[in-house]
């Protein structure tokens, strides 16, 4: 397999930074929802929080990476067998995905930075808290965060859904070009 993005393949730098970045959603999400429900005497409720946001400061350099892998190395164009129609939703999907991430990863830094703290990535270093006391913005950012997290997943899982629904199916190689194999 190649490094880069071919012109009808993805390279396996593509593929292991689509898949980190799937864990890591899949994984903040559920840490997430998990962590909402601990209470102040759980042995959790410092520890969940931090490996929370440790976790997503290491998606966004996984995100910003990815971004510049994109506009360095192309991916392959949609297969001539995908309609129109899908061309369009699979352009529309990967869009918000990436904005959503985005979006998620910036309103998590407002709510943890709210009352001026930084964030401590696994205790090795600090994000500072550049944006603090704006009004109401833990609640807003949280607001955000939440509901675009809860987007994210349900694009993610039709995102899914689609690519199996091509595997299955139409029987294409759509799902195969995205563990980094070349279609027939």
């Amino acid at each position: 397999m190649q490094w880069r993005n071919s012109s009808n393949q993805y390279g396996v730098v593509s593929v292991v930074l689509h898949w980190l970045v799937a864990v890591a959603i899949l994984s903040l999400f559920a840490l997430g929802l998990w962590m909402t429900d601990l209470n102040y005497y759980s042995e959790w409720y410092r520890t969940a929080p931090a490996l929370h946001k440790s976790i997503g400061v290491t998606l966004a350099a996984l995100m910003l990476l990815r971004i510049v892998w994109r506009v360095v190395s192309p991916p392959p164009a949609a297969l001539s067998t995908h309609a129109k129609a899908e061309r369009v939703l699979a352009g529309l999907a990967h869009l918000f995905l990436y904005v959503g991430v985005v979006v998620v990863l910036m309103s998590g830094y407002l709510i943890s930075t709210a009352q001026g703290r930084g964030i401590s990535v696994f205790g090795w270093f600090e994000i500072p808290a550049w944006i603090t006391g704006l009004p109401e913005q833990a609640d807003i950012a949280g607001a955000v965060h939440f509901f675009t997290a809860w987007s994210l997943v349900i694009v993610a899982g039709l995102h899914g859904l689609a690519a199996l629904k091509h595997h299955v199916m139409d029987r294409d190689d759509t799902l195969k070009r995205i563990f980094g194999r070349a279609p027939k």
